[in-house]
C-alpha cells in the first residue's frame, strides 16, 4: 500500500531515469565477462585464474599509484613483492611442466617405434626356431 501511494512522489522527485542502452550495455559487458572466465577455467585451471587476478590487482595498484597518486606504504609493497614472487614461481613451475610434457611427448613416438622393432625382431626369432 505505500509503494502505490510513494511511487507518483518517487517518480515525480527523483532523478532517476531508466537507460535501456547503459543496462544492456552493462549486461552484455557481464556477460562477456562471465564467458572469458568461463573459458579461461575450462583451458587452463582455476589458479591460473587467481594469477591472473593478481595480475589484475597489480595493475590497478600502479594506476591508482600513478594517475590517482593513491600513497603505497612499505607494507604494500613487501605484499606486492611476495605476491610477485609467488606469480614467478608459478610460471616457473607451469614452463617446467609444459617442457616436460613436451620432451615426453617427443621420446613417445621413438619409444614406440623401438617396441616395434623388439616385437618384429622377436617373432622372427620365434618363427625361426
Amino acid at each position: 500500500m505505500g509503494l502505490r501511494k510513494n511511487l507518483p512522489v518517487l517518480r515525480g522527485t527523483s532523478s532517476f531515469h531508466f537507460d535501456f542502452l547503459v543496462f544492456g550495455t552493462n549486461s552484455l559487458c557481464a556477460f562477456a565477462l562471465n564467458l572469458a572466465v568461463f573459458l579461461l577455467v575450462d583451458r587452463t585451471s582455476a589458479l591460473t585464474m587467481n594469477v591472473a587476478g593478481v595480475v589484475k590487482d597489480w595493475l590497478l595498484i600502479a594506476f591508482s599509484w600513478s594517475v590517482i597518486r593513491d600513497t603505497v606504504t612499505t607494507i604494500n609493497l613487501v605484499g606486492y613483492g611476495i605476491a610477485f614472487l609467488g606469480v614467478g614461481y608459478y610460471n616457473h613451475i607451469k614452463l617446467q611442466a609444459l617442457k616436460a610434457k613436451e620432451t615426453q611427448k617427443k621420446t613417445a613416438p621413438d619409444d614406440e617405434e623401438a617396441r616395434n622393432l623388439i616385437e618384429e625382431k622377436e617373432g622372427k626369432s620365434e618363427s625361426q626356431v
